[in-house]
């Protein structure tokens, strides 16, 4: 996903060269008629290659959140279909039955008619359309006695029922087409972004295209190197914990882990196993496309795969990266553990998840695969927060 960040100003050291003297002037000269063409809008009023970048970038990041937001709905729908279908078949038995109770009813007044007693007050009451038309008649079944009575009374309890049942059936369903509305939004959304993303690349010229790689190549770059930074860091906090861990005397008489709050995530040893088991599955999807609203097996995107893979190690984390910031323990990145999920941005819109050594197994997205990749990989500031989900 591209950074927000703008790229660094040139510099007069070519290709760590340092260049004579008389050279400088004229090299300092290129690099700022460079650094010019890259920040200024054209004469022809096209954007700068900065604000290419930028504009792809927040274009993907808002379609990204609309993806989210589909996901949300599509899940939601799902639930509500399945309530909707319980629902109705609880209806249709329940119709069932209410006929069966009139058709008892029914019988009863054909032997009324026989015997010329009642026909009525019975013929009456099987008109009764409404719980109020029965309350209203229910002096009929003064004149009624033993199973009359009970069949009348299984007839008004089955009618209750059947129409407060139909009544939530139709709250229901008017409840999944609204979710079905915001499904189809959230999708139009993510669609109109992705083609505005790719018209604006489109307009750019293969020299454009190929001074826009080489900032991306940068800005990998520095992000290869904040991540060997946090590794280092953490390297150090583990020997750290190791020694203050055996200078105590813990190591020998109490079990692995068991001295802090700060080092028992990293020997608890239920959670490794789980992890190594989530980050298998993750390893196992690289190279798989990242298609929006995915779920696998074939392609994923973010949520997506961090659901996977932890589903594969034993654990149910929610579908929506809204959901799943939620779902465990917060931590801090210089304590983040391999299996650990990285959110990014203040919206949360992306996760990946957790390699060690300041890397990280995501589905970044569309045109792209699943990859490891540096959590800095849209800048520091880009991280959100980290979570261990079991």
């Amino acid at each position: 996903m591209a950074s927000h960040r703008k790229s660094r100003t040139p510099g007069t050291r070519v290709a760590g060269i340092r260049t004579p003297a008389l050279a400088t002037a004229a090299l300092t000269s290129v690099a700022l008629l460079s650094q010019t063409a890259t920040a200024a809008p054209s004469d022809d009023g096209r954007p700068s290659l900065e604000e290419v970048e930028k504009k792809v970038g927040d274009l993907y990041r808002q379609a990204e959140s609309a993806t989210e937001k589909y996901n949300a709905a599509k899940e939601k729908t799902a639930k509500q279909r399945k309530q909707v279908d319980t629902l109705l078949d609880d209806v249709a038995k329940r119709t069932q039955k209410l006929n069966d109770a009139r058709e008892e009813l029914g019988s009863f007044a054909a032997a009324q008619y026989r015997t010329g007693a009642g026909v009525p007050d019975t013929a009456t009451f099987l008109l009764a359309d409404t719980p109020q038309d029965i309350f209203d008649q229910r002096q009929v079944m003064d004149r009624m006695t033993g199973r009359q009575k009970e069949a009348v009374d299984d007839y008004v309890t089955q009618q209750s029922e059947t129409m407060r049942k139909r009544q939530e059936a139709t709250e229901s369903l008017q409840t999944l087409t609204e979710t079905q509305g915001d499904l189809k939004t959230a999708k139009a959304t993510v669609q109109k972004k992705l083609t505005d993303a790719r018209e604006l690349m489109a307009k750019l010229t293969a020299e454009e295209k190929a001074r826009l790689a080489a900032i991306e190549k940068k800005k990998q770059q520095e992000a290869a190197r904040k991540a060997a930074e946090l590794a280092e860091q953490q390297k150090a906090q583990e020997k750290a914990a190791a020694a203050a861990q055996q200078d105590s005397g813990t190591s020998a008489g109490s079990p692995s882990g068991s001295s802090g709050s700060t080092t028992s995530p990293s020997t608890d040893s239920s959670y490794t196993t789980k992890a190594e088991k989530a980050l298998a599955f993750a390893r196992a999807q690289i190279g798989k496309p990242y298609v929006w609203g995915a779920t696998g097996p074939g392609s994923y995107d973010c949520s997506g795969l961090t659901q996977a893979a932890w589903k594969a190690a034993g654990v149910t984390v929610p579908r929506t990266t809204y959901d799943q910031v939620n779902a465990g323990t917060t931590v801090p990145v210089s304590q983040a553990l391999p299996g650990d999920l990285v959110f990014f941005y203040d919206d949360v819109t992306h996760v990946g998840i957790y390699i060690g050594n300041g890397m990280m197994i995501h589905a970044p997205k569309p045109g792209t695969y699943v990859r490891e990749e540096s959590i800095y990989y849209d800048g520091e500031s880009s991280i959100h927060s980290v979570v261990r989900p079991a």
